[in-house]
């Protein structure tokens, strides 16, 4: 995956050196959610949440990281294959900068480019037929395996 720094985004200095990492893959409708392990080696994916109101994925969010202790938030950004921006890269860098306002912990961003490509892979490798209800937190998985990568070679 492709590296996109973001202004105003937190450092990896901001970000303790242990504990869980959240990660969303934003939709309209569906937000994926995958969850680290204390030492940042596996990610996993969790439940999604359907998206119905603002102040309802605030709380949710909220909610998963007090119940994991969860020491950051990533949250994947859409970009077109070329990188340039697009429309829903707007409203994660919304979701972001509303996090990073209504959270206490560090939010980050991470380009997201074909990881529900991938995620369909790894469910199609596992023999999951219906992809449809468990897509959006296995791509939330690989934005969360692309982060730590990140976080690892820095």
């Amino acid at each position: 995956m492709q590296e996109k720094e973001t202004p105003n985004e937190p450092q990896f200095a901001d970000l303790p050196s242990v504990g869980r990492i959240v990660a969303l893959d934003p939709g309209i409708r569906r937000v994926g959610v995958a969850i680290s392990d204390e030492d940042r080696v596996v990610a996993t994916p969790l439940p999604r949440i359907d998206r119905t109101s603002w102040k309802k994925l605030l709380s949710e969010i909220r909610r998963l990281l007090q119940e994991f202790d969860a020491k950051a938030l990533v949250i994947g950004l859409p970009l077109e294959s070329d990188g340039k921006e697009s429309k829903m890269s707007f409203e994660a860098r919304n979701m972001a900068r509303k996090m990073s306002l209504s959270l206490k912990v560090p939010v980050f961003l991470q380009d997201e480019r074909v990881t529900s490509y991938e995620a369909k892979r790894r469910l199609w490798d596992r023999g999951v037929a219906d992809t449809k209800d468990l897509v959006d937190s296995q791509a939330a998985a690989v934005i969360l395996g692309d982060f730590l990568d990140r976080l690892k070679s820095s």
